[in-house]
């Protein structure tokens, strides 16, 4: 069975760390950021509606060399900005707020516009062809609905940076496969061979095959019920530029039992930028995929 597939991609973040856009910075010189190798994977996997969620300092030419790349293809294209006003209906809440709502908010934005299974990306992850794959199948075979999402986690060794410290969702998962919890470790680095966060000013060791979420998230449509609500909740209780997490969320949901998550481990490497010294390593890690054939110089026919 196939069933019509949709991706969102946050990709509205400020890029403090990285002192840039980095989900339009391309990373070779065919001009391609990593999102679009994200999206050409994603159509190979069978998606064909894309939404974007974008804050208002992206340039209108990277809007336009999307809308041109896909304008003879049977794909949807849709560009929602995450405005500090969006989804808020008690305005006194923006009165001095500066940072964006984070990424519950983010997916919240796209809530009149996805009515079907949906992914959930980040624009400046490359999570690997094989993810897509493995996310349309759990689709198709009606893995996702209304009681179960899922989580495609990746091996916490394979997602830090030899440039700085991370943050990451440390996932604990049951003998069923479910995620019964998620924690967002704020401060992760290698050190003496092995993986440790800080907290309270202590280093606490973190097994190397532990599986983290790297926002890759499998939901049903109904799950923007609940995020209007955990989202509305925290409203309440938000204290200066605190933002609100999808992983954070989502935890919120397991304790009330109002959704299961089912994690997969990724079939896929995951490769990502966090600072710019980052995107080095990155960049040779495409340029060997394209010499194996697993991508094209040029992804997509000029326009």
């Amino acid at each position: 069975m196939s069933t019509k597939k949709t991706i969102i991609i946050l990709a509205g973040g400020l890029g403090s760390r990285y002192q840039g856009l980095k989900q339009i910075d391309p990373i070779l010189k065919n001009g391609s950021p990593i999102l679009e190798y994200s999206l050409y994977d994603a159509l190979l996997a069978g998606f064909s509606k894309i939404v974007f969620i974008i804050n208002e300092k992206i340039p209108t030419s990277f809007l336009e060399r999307i809308n041109r790349i896909f304008s003879d293809k049977n794909v949807e294209i849709h560009w929602v900005y995450q405005r500090l006003d969006s989804n808020i209906s008690d305005t006194t809440k923006l009165e001095n707020r500066e940072k964006p709502w984070g990424t519950t908010h983010a997916v919240l934005c796209a809530k009149d516009i996805v009515n079907e299974p949906f992914i959930v990306i980040n624009a400046d992850d490359f999570y690997g062809r094989e993810t897509y794959k493995k996310a349309s199948l759990l689709i198709d075979e009606g893995k996702i609905s209304e009681q179960q999402s899922c989580l495609l986690a990746f091996p916490i060794q394979h997602t830090l940076s030899e440039n700085g410290a991370v943050s990451r969702g440390i996932c604990t998962i049951n003998n069923l496969g479910l995620l019964s919890k998620i924690e967002e470790k704020t401060h992760i680095f290698k050190k003496d061979n092995g993986i440790f966060f800080e907290e309270n000013h202590q280093d606490f060791t973190i097994p190397i095959n532990t599986l983290v979420s790297m926002n890759f998230w499998i939901f049903h449509p109904s799950i923007f019920i609940h995020l209007e609500k955990h989202f509305n909740e925290f409203l309440k209780t938000y204290k200066n530029q605190e933002e609100c997490y999808l992983p954070s969320v989502v935890q919120k949901m397991i304790e009330n039992h109002e959704t299961e998550v089912l994690v997969k481990a990724s079939p896929s490497e995951w490769m990502g930028v966090t600072y710019p010294a980052d995107k080095i390593i990155l960049k040779e890690y495409i340029e060997n995929l394209i010499h194996q054939k697993k991508y094209p110089f040029l992804l997509w026919k000029p326009q």
